[in-house]
C-alpha cells in the first residue's frame, strides 16, 4: 500500500533498560524473551511462525485479556506477520509489520526501527514507527509501546 497522508504518522517511544546491549539485543532474538516482552499488558502472545535472524520473521497473535478491545484479526486477538530486513549487530533491528485485517484502517505495513545504544547505566532502547495504520490510536499505540518497553526491562534487567 502507497503511503497516504493518513498513514504517514510516526510514533516514538524510548527507555533506558538496566542492561547490557548484549543483553537486551538477545530478547529480540530469542522467540521465549520475545513473547514474554513484545505483547503489551492486558495481551499475550503465542508465536505461529518465527525466525529471529535477518531474512526471516515471525507470524504473532496477540491476545487480549479485555473483551472490549477493538481487535483486527477476529473477535478477540490480532495476528501480525513481521518481516526483518535489518538486525545490524546489537544496533538497529528493523521489522516490517504487516496486519492480518479485512478492515482498510488497519491495512497497510508499519516499519517499526528499533534503535540499541549504549549509556550510562545500561542501553537506550528507542522505537519509531513509521506509516502506523490509522486504525490504531496514536494514545493506544503509545502506550502500548511503553508497555512493551517495560516488558523488555523485566525481562533483561
Amino acid at each position: 500500500m502507497k503511503p497516504t497522508r493518513k498513514t504517514r504518522r510516526t510514533d516514538h517511544a524510548e527507555r533506558l533498560i538496566a542492561a547490557p546491549l548484549p543483553d537486551v539485543f538477545a530478547a529480540f532474538t530469542s522467540a521465549a524473551k520475545l513473547a514474554r516482552w513484545l505483547p503489551p499488558e492486558g495481551a499475550t502472545g503465542a508465536f505461529e511462525h518465527v525466525d529471529l535472524r535477518a531474512g526471516g520473521g515471525f507470524r504473532l497473535r496477540l491476545t487480549f485479556d479485555d473483551a472490549d478491545v477493538e481487535t483486527k484479526s477476529d473477535d478477540d486477538s490480532d495476528r501480525i506477520e513481521v518481516q526483518i530486513p535489518t538486525l545490524d549487530d546489537g544496533r538497529l533491528i528493523v521489522w516490517e509489520v504487516a496486519f492480518v485485517s479485512d478492515d482498510p484502517r488497519f491495512s497497510g505495513t508499519m516499519a517499526m526501527h528499533w534503535y540499541l545504544s549504549r549509556q550510562s547505566g545500561g542501553t537506550l532502547v528507542t522505537i519509531d514507527a513509521h506509516h502506523v495504520p490509522p486504525g490504531i490510536s496514536a494514545k493506544d499505540h503509545q502506550a502500548g509501546l511503553n508497555s512493551s518497553l517495560a516488558n523488555l526491562a523485566t525481562v533483561v534487567e
